[in-house]
């Protein structure tokens, strides 16, 4: 596991920052296809009027694109270091070492924040952030 000081955490997010901004606009297609799936398979359901076949193949070839595309950024954030927690927010957390404490914990950040600013416990969440420095 690698671990990031929160000066090393904010250097990644040159890369972790569009990597998730990627991951959060496949994540948002992926379910509008699946929104679309869900319709089809309604209309089929029903009486299967205005049916067609096209529109089904399409939407799930969409859904698969855009399923890969969140798989693919997800190994490449992984790649990183990084652990990737919220897909609809762009939330990530940077394992570290408190420096007082000896333990593992994540440093947190989500998109829109500018850079890392916070922290918590492995077992705490996002819920439990605590601002840095430790």
């Amino acid at each position: 596991m690698k671990l990031f000081t929160p000066e090393e955490a904010n250097e990644a997010l040159e890369t972790v920052r569009p990597l998730t901004e990627e991951l959060v606009r496949q994540r948002r297609r992926l379910e509008r296809r699946r929104d679309e799936l869900g319709a089809v398979r309604a209309k089929v359901a029903g009486n299967g009027g205005d049916f067609d076949t096209r529109e089904v193949s399409e939407a799930q070839a969409e859904a698969n694109e855009a399923l890969a595309g969140v798989e693919s950024t997800i190994a490449a954030l992984d790649e990183l270091g990084v652990q990737v927690k919220d897909l609809d927010r762009g939330l990530i957390d940077f394992p570290a070492l408190h420096p007082a404490e000896s333990a593992v914990v994540l440093l947190c950040w989500h998109l829109g924040e500018d850079e890392v600013r916070f922290w918590h416990g492995v077992e705490e969440g996002f819920a439990g952030r605590k601002p840095l420095p430790f």
